[in-house]
């Protein structure tokens, strides 16, 4: 069983046995035909509803009600809920377009001037639409043909694909490349702790506002489960909430694999920026072929 498997039995409630349907199925045609067989086909339909639902319904209907002391029902980890999200995210197709739109959406109305979205190509054209653009999508200068980044880190579309499909393989990679990197922060370099809270970032990055490959964001995906401390927060608007080490907040959608909610992201330019909404922002990334007017 594979972790959407796995997932979807600890969400979806026991169904009645084969045995009881096919019983309850044979009592009902009794009933229907009050002991005889009937005299013509005319299909197995109840008011519209197969006869095979219809005994499942009656099945239901008949089967006694479990205890009230009985077995407590399972309650799905974190960590489970990241694993499904990654095998979602690995059997996903891969997206293409001209341009990566992405939108993070604060205010709870989506309102575009409120947000911050932008559309960026490969080569490192930029085009925006926010509170700074007066909610008109605008081409921006940028100072770089490098234009995706992690925590610090600049890569191009090529680099972003090559990233390591191995968890440890990948924090190490991200690791080094925040270690050779000029970042700083107003305090002076980073600390180690700066460091190891980069990597952890630059990997909420990848799931959220990257155009990661499938095989990449799984991989993520998996990095960020393995992380202690992962709590599952239950069913939100979105799909299922998550909270992380140093008080981060994800929403995810663990049948497909798509993060809808963060309560931090990475700009386009690299730098870390904290949603000041309490219920964080809402995340739409993807491949577009459509630059807005």
């Amino acid at each position: 069983m594979n972790d959407l498997q796995t997932l979807r039995a600890a969400l979806t409630p026991d169904e009645p046995s084969q045995d009881v349907i096919d019983h309850s199925r044979h009592r009902l045609q009794n009933r229907i035909h009050g002991g005889r067989a009937p005299r013509r086909r005319t299909g197995w339909l109840i008011t519209g509803v197969s006869l095979t639902a219809a005994a499942a319904a009656v099945a239901i209907a008949v089967m006694p009600a479990a205890p009230v002391d009985g077995p407590p029902v399972r309650t799905v980890s974190g960590q489970e809920i990241l694993l499904a999200a990654a095998t979602a995210a690995e059997r996903s197709p891969e997206g293409s377009g001209t341009y990566w739109h992405v939108k993070v959406t604060e205010a709870d109305d989506a309102d575009a001037s409120s947000g911050y979205e932008y559309w960026i190509k490969p080569d490192g054209r930029l085009w925006m639409r926010g509170a700074k653009t007066g909610g008109k999508v605008a081409p921006m200068k940028t100072q770089s043909a490098i234009p995706f980044s992690l925590v610090a880190v600049d890569l191009t579309l090529e680099q972003l694909r090559a990233l390591p499909t191995d968890p440890d393989a990948l924090k190490a990679w991200i690791a080094d490349a925040v270690e050779r990197s000029d970042a700083r922060t107003s305090a002076g370099e980073l600390t180690a702790s700066d460091r190891e809270q980069a990597v952890f970032q630059s990997l909420i990055s990848l799931v959220s506002t990257l155009p990661a490959t499938p095989e990449v964001r799984a991989t993520a995906f998996r990095a960020i489960a393995a992380y202690p401390g992962v709590q599952s927060l239950g069913t939100v608007p979105g799909g299922q909430g998550l909270l992380l080490p140093e008080g981060e907040r994800l929403v995810v959608d663990p049948a497909t694999g798509r993060v809808n909610g963060t309560s931090v992201y990475i700009t386009m330019d690299g730098a870390v920026y904290r949603a000041t909404n309490p219920g964080g922002a809402r995340i739409d990334a993807e491949w577009t072929d459509t630059l807005p007017a």
